[in-house]
């Protein structure tokens, strides 16, 4: 070959070489960067090219599809009852991405997940459209709707969270206001519009906040539970009739600050069950003080403080802090200063208490499936802690049922059930200055058995300060929660 030849092919060699290193470098190393690009139209086209899975409630489907008139997606998802549902699903738009269940499990409802190579393979070889896969909740629709019209009925804002406490199966998840996914599922300028109207900065509602999961408030006096429940564990009292050392009035230690109860109640030297069944701020302040930030911080851990939970959608942590005084302990003790709860939380320490002291950790999807309804994937129940002896749990539910029977709970009481429960009244803004947040956590037994566990709290700034209240406002929607769940047992 002569010298011009040669040059010709080693100079058309390293152009081939050239273009394979650029086409592995795309194939490869930019793959992922080019598949998320949010220019790469293509990804989100083949996205809506098919029907979405669906999410699965007692066997329907609270998801669909519909198929659109304009525009490169072919499809776009839609939701039955979706603002009931919203804290569940979360949404998926064409404009605005997923969260939630949406998001968490999009691989499943897509059909992209690695776990349907063979039959997506399989299916293009036959030439049939891809699917989705579905996801299997372990929500119960009569305690969920329970739940969202107890709380729309009250008119404020609030949540509602609802366990199976042998299990750790959400039952419920409620929040209002809530939104309809459906109305910014699309892209058209009304999902825009739709969208916009959604916005924290546009609607001080904020209807998109799931507050089942993601906002913490004070948790007032429910949170008495788990300070009785210190008490036992750490034998300061063994008994919930044993007469605690309470004096009234009684000052926080470190200060000329003599901590106040509700009213006048039967608080000095009063057992736990009566302190319970009449809330004694003294009583439960005072324990926590004795007891110490460093046990009382222990035993809140135990139930999930201070922890994020993953359902799989995460919830926030609930908050009880560390390096406290004794006056800031007995406040936090009785659900006030630094203590802060989600009503996801509040209702795994109801949900702790009616198992027996044993916390499963809580969870709300049961299974994933392929199209063909084959399983791909089942959760199975897992225990997360022990806050209680059986012992001390079967004490604290006698104390807990004490407080539906003849104290401040008497309006979840409900005909041939067992009902445990705790109203809680808690301060909200500077000074208390704030209508307060009225809360009740809740358990329902029939025979033996503790089908549900429920905590709500509602806000309603437009409600007369004095009407305020846990036995009021929250525990005629725990009620209806538990009905819910007990008749669908039968």
């Amino acid at each position: 070959m002569n010298k011009p030849l040669r040059r010709i092919a080693i100079f058309c060699g390293l152009l081939v070489l050239t273009l394979l290193l650029r086409d592995n470098w795309l194939q490869y190393v930019k793959a992922d960067s080019l598949k998320d690009d949010p220019k790469n139209r293509r990804v989100l086209i083949a996205r809506y090219a098919t029907p979405r899975g669906d999410i699965i409630v007692d066997g329907k489907s609270i998801t669909g599809h519909a198929e659109t008139t304009s525009g490169d997606f072919k499809y776009k998802r839609t939701y039955k009852d979706g603002a009931m549902w919203a804290p569940v699903t979360g949404f998926v738009s064409q404009s605005y991405g997923a969260n939630q269940l949406e998001s968490l499990e999009d691989g499943i409802l897509t059909g992209n997940d690695d776990r349907l190579f063979f039959r997506n393979t399989l299916d293009m070889l036959t030439g049939k459209p891809k699917e989705g896969g579905n996801v299997v909740t372990t929500l119960n629709a009569a305690a969920q709707k329970a739940a969202y019209n107890g709380l729309k009925k009250q008119g404020g804002k609030g949540a509602v969270a609802a366990i199976e406490p042998s299990t750790g199966k959400i039952l419920a998840l409620a929040s209002f206001p809530s939104y309809d996914p459906s109305t910014i599922a699309g892209g058209s300028d009304s999902d825009a519009e739709a969208w916009k109207n959604l916005d924290k900065k546009n609607n001080p509602d904020d209807p998109m906040l799931n507050r089942a999961l993601r906002e913490v408030y004070p948790p007032g006096s429910t949170f008495k539970v788990v300070t009785a429940a210190a008490a036992l564990e750490n034998g300061l009292y063994t008994s919930a009739d044993e007469k605690t050392k309470s004096p009234l009035p009684w000052t926080m230690p470190g200060t000329t600050t003599p901590l106040k109860n509700e009213g006048n109640i039967p608080c000095e030297n009063a057992t736990l069950r009566v302190a319970l069944q009449y809330s004694c701020n003294t009583v439960f302040g005072k324990v926590g003080s004795d007891l110490g930030n460093e046990k009382m911080l222990d035993e809140a851990k135990k139930f999930g403080f201070d922890e994020q939970q993953f359902t799989p959608v995460r919830s926030s942590s609930s908050v009880f802090s560390d390096d406290m005084n004794p006056s800031q302990t007995a406040l936090s003790s009785i659900g006030q200063y630094n203590t802060a709860a989600t009503p996801l939380q509040m209702a795994m320490v109801a949900s702790a208490v009616a198992n027996n002291g044993t916390l499963m950790k809580p969870y709300m999807v049961d299974s994933l499936q392929a199209p063909n309804l084959d399983t791909l994937e089942k959760t199975e129940p897992e225990k997360m802690s022990e806050p209680l002896s059986a012992e001390n749990a079967q004490i604290l539910q006698e104390m807990m049922e004490t407080v539906v029977k003849k104290g401040t709970g008497t309006t979840a009481q409900i005909d041939g059930v067992t009902v445990g429960g705790k109203t809680g009244t808690a301060q909200h803004g500077e000074n208390n200055s704030k209508n307060p947040y009225a809360w009740f956590i809740s358990y329902a037994k029939v025979g033996d058995s503790a089908p549900v566990a429920v905590a709500v709290v509602v806000q309603d700034d437009n409600a007369v300060r004095e009407n305020i209240s846990g036995s009021g406002l929250a525990a005629p929607i725990a009620k209806s929660v538990m009905e819910a769940v007990v008749d669908s047992k039968k």
